[in-house]
Parts: structure tokens; C-alpha cells; sequence
């Protein structure tokens, strides 16, 4: 619940709203995981909200810590049983977590881990939440910047991101702002549309990973639905509209996407639009045979994206040690399965 939501329950209910702010801020500013926390509230209040609500949230199953650098990576177990990753990253400027929006994912991208074992189901925005309150009081940190990029596709489960984004972004409760999240898509053209209403100031993330449909639709079976021209033109317009440069994410597969006529068509196709290219050497994924580009191809594929005037940079690998994409330690947990996978969008 918002915070105005929280207040007419509780008003309707006869209690004070003060009442209402002090549970909000337990749930939000300081991710309480149970009415008992609550300790400034009376017994007999915390017995009636324990008949009537439900917390959603998640519990840390596995922790997995770099020897490397501070990267962590969360197993989370929910509620029914079914589990989600997360993974806390430290840069120069503060901490960011990459949290999950689905348990699983439908998209079925050929390099992705997680669309191996298909779609369970949506998370809440409570679970979203929770992924962050968690993983801050297990380091006794505070979290700075949000990537929607880990576990499952956020514009599939669009109501539920959507008012997790309202909620986390809420002065009174996390309070992290719009400008310090990115929210990354496979590419569902008619949400990109719906978020361009909403003028949001998040940076969309679009995991592209191909200059046309034939190589795209081999890998993304999004694209036989709307295909790169069709999404290009939605991102040009996105870009327009909220003055907010889009990354594209571009997961390099040797002898595949990585090649300098790709690297020339790519830059064709984003010629003139606000935006900037993540290159990802791809990491194993065990079953499809993808090997990363060489050094020396990445940085002919960047030298031929930048002489085009297109801005690009390789992505920065954390928690090397710890297998810190998204994706196999689900699947491990699912299939008791010791098999390498590493690979998220």
C-alpha cells in the first residue's frame, strides 16, 4: 500500500493516523520483516494487524560473497516457496542492487539462465521491496541505485513494477529516486509506449543484442513479435519524449553478433538517437555452445561504434568468483543441479 492508502485503511478501521505513519515507516524506511519488530506500537495493535495483514517478503536462502571485491549474491526464498536472485554490487559512488521482478521469466532469450526453467509467476511490489530493506540490513547498508535487470522481465509484469516504482521511490520510505533506477526490457514495444505517457526518469534499458531480425529472432523470440525497426522506433520516441538517454544492452557471442559488419549496422540503425551502448562479453551458458568475442574483436567493435559517433563502454564484471548473473543458483536450488550457468540478460 502507498502511504495515503495505508492512512484511509486504518482511518476507516477508527485508529489515529499517526498510527498509519508509524507502521508505513517500519515497512518502508526500515523494512520490517514482522508486526513484532514494531515495538512502538502496543501489543494488543500489533496482535489485530497480525489477524488482519500480511507481510509479503522475501527470506535469504544462500549468500554467496566475492573473494574479489564486495559484490554479495542473494538466493531468496518467498513465501510459497519459489526462489529469486538478487545481487549487491559496490562502485565508487555507493551501493546498487540488481533485484528481480519475476520468479522466472517467459521470454526465453537463448542466452539467459533464468527462461531456461520458464515462468513461475509475478512478484509483488512487496517482494520487489523487500529485496532491497533485506539486503540492507544484512550488510547495514544503504542502497543508492536499483537495477530492474536481474531475474525475469519487468514490462511483463507491468502493473506490479509500476507501483513498486511508486512505492521505492517514496520520500517517507526507501526514497530512492526515479534518477537512480534502471529498469531494463527484452523489448515489449506496447509497454514502451505506455511508459512513454508516464514521462518517467528512470533509464530504460534495452537488451538489443542484434542489428536485425534474422540474427535477433534466432536468439530473442521477442522479436518475431516486434522486430528491431519496430523497436528502435519506439525507443527514439521514448528518448524524445523524457529527454533521458536509453542503454542498450549488447551481450557479444563470438562469431555471431560480434562481428564488424554487425558492429556497422548497429551503428547505422542508432545513428542520431540519445543513447549508449553496455557491451557484455557473454558468459557461459551450459547447453547452447555461446563463447565470448576475444578481446581484440570487443574493441574493434567499440573503435567501429565510435567512429560512428556512437558512445560505448564494456560492462564491468563483478563477483566473478561467485557466478554473479542471474539465473543458476535458482536453477540449482530448483533441479539440484551443479551445472555451470551464467548468463542474465
Amino acid at each position: 500500500m502507498t502511504k495515503p492508502e495505508l492512512t484511509q485503511r486504518f482511518l476507516a478501521e477508527g485508529l489515529p493516523r499517526f498510527r498509519a505513519d508509524q507502521v508505513y515507516q517500519w515497512l518502508h524506511a526500515k523494512g520490517a520483516e514482522s508486526f513484532d519488530e514494531m515495538t512502538n506500537l502496543s501489543k494488543s495493535l500489533r496482535e489485530a494487524l497480525l489477524q488482519k495483514y500480511y507481510i509479503f517478503g522475501v527470506t535469504i536462502e544462500k549468500k554467496l560473497v566475492s573473494a574479489y571485491d564486495d559484490t554479495v549474491k542473494y538466493l531468496f526464498r518467498l513465501d510459497d516457496g519459489e526462489y529469486i536472485e538478487s545481487v549487491l554490487m559496490h562502485y565508487h559512488h555507493g551501493w546498487t542492487i540488481c533485484i528481480s521482478t519475476q520468479a522466472g521469466c517467459r521470454m526465453g532469450c537463448a542466452f539467459c539462465a533464468t527462461g531456461m526453467g520458464g515462468l513461475a509467476r509475478n512478484l509483488r511490489p512487496s517482494e520487489m521491496l523487500s529485496q532491497i530493506t533485506t539486503a540492507q540490513r544484512d550488510n547495514g547498508i544503504r542502497i543508492s541505485n536499483i537495477v530492474l535487470m536481474g531475474m525475469g522481465e519487468p514490462l511483463d509484469n507491468y502493473d506490479n513494477v509500476m507501483r513498486f516504482l511508486e512505492l521505492v521511490s517514496d520520500v517517507d520510505g526507501v526514497g530512492i529516486g526515479m534518477r537512480h533506477i534502471s529498469l531494463s526490457t527484452c523489448g515489449i514495444v506496447s509497454r514502451i509506449y505506455e511508459l512513454i505517457e508516464r514521462r518517467p526518469q528512470f533509464t530504460l534499458s534495452v537488451s538489443l543484442h542484434a542489428p536485425n531480425d534474422a540474427l535477433r529472432s534466432e536468439m530473442m523470440p521477442i522479436n518475431r513479435r516486434w522486430g528491431v525497426d519496430e523497436l528502435l522506433e519506439a525507443c527514439r520516441a521514448y528518448a524524445e519524449a523524457t529527454h533521458r538517454r536509453i542503454s542498450f544492452e549488447y551481450s557479444l557471442i563470438k562469431n555471431k553478433n560480434d562481428t564488424d559488419e554487425c558492429a556497422r549496422e548497429l551503428a547505422g540503425k542508432l545513428k542520431g538517437m540519445l543513447c549508449h551502448v553496455n557491451l557484455i562479453p557473454v558468459n557461459t551458458v551450459k547447453g547452447n555452445g555461446f563463447e565470448r568475442s576475444s578481446p581484440g574483436q570487443i574493441q574493434r567493435f567499440i573503435k567501429i561504434l565510435e567512429d560512428s559517433g556512437i558512445t560505448a563502454t564494456v560492462r564491468r564484471t563483478l563477483g566473478a568468483d561467485i557466478n554473479a548473473s542471474c539465473g543458476q543458483l535458482r536453477r540449482k536450488q530448483k533441479e539440484g543441479s551443479d551445472g555451470t550457468v551464467q548468463q542474465d540478460r
